[in-house]
């Protein structure tokens, strides 16, 4: 993979890697393998701008793909983005049932996933 502008937080133990790339980083699910093993740390952080169009039509299969990834390999990914308009009622559900389920999740700032992510375990 190429080199890439980045950011990692490190909060209440946690290391997360916020990609700061302009472009297209994601366009398969092998690329969030070679992201994970880049940096070696387990949370990632995405905007919107940094998937492919075809993630967000579920009907490709490519989100479905990704998360599969995410669970075999205990990767948690975060997309940051305006997700208000959706106007699939197919991707407005899978991104409920994804927040609720805390492994990729669509939240509208970087602190919004950081919270999420980072949370102290009682």
């Amino acid at each position: 993979m190429r080199e890439m502008d980045f950011t990692e937080h490190r909060i209440n133990g946690v290391s997360v890697v916020e990609v700061l790339e302009d472009g297209v980083v994601l366009r398969n699910a092998q690329n969030l393998l070679d992201l994970i093993s880049d940096f070696a740390v387990k949370h990632v952080i995405l905007k919107k701008e940094n998937i492919t169009e075809a993630f967000f039509d579920l009907q490709t299969g490519l989100a479905a793909d990704i998360l599969h990834k995410a669970l075999s390999f205990r990767i948690f990914i975060a997309v940051i983005g305006d997700f208000s308009a959706v106007e699939s009622r197919s991707l407005r559900e899978f991104i409920i049932e994804c927040n609720e389920e805390r492994r990729l999740i669509f939240k509208p700032t970087v602190e919004a996933a950081l919270r999420v992510f980072c949370r102290k375990r009682s």
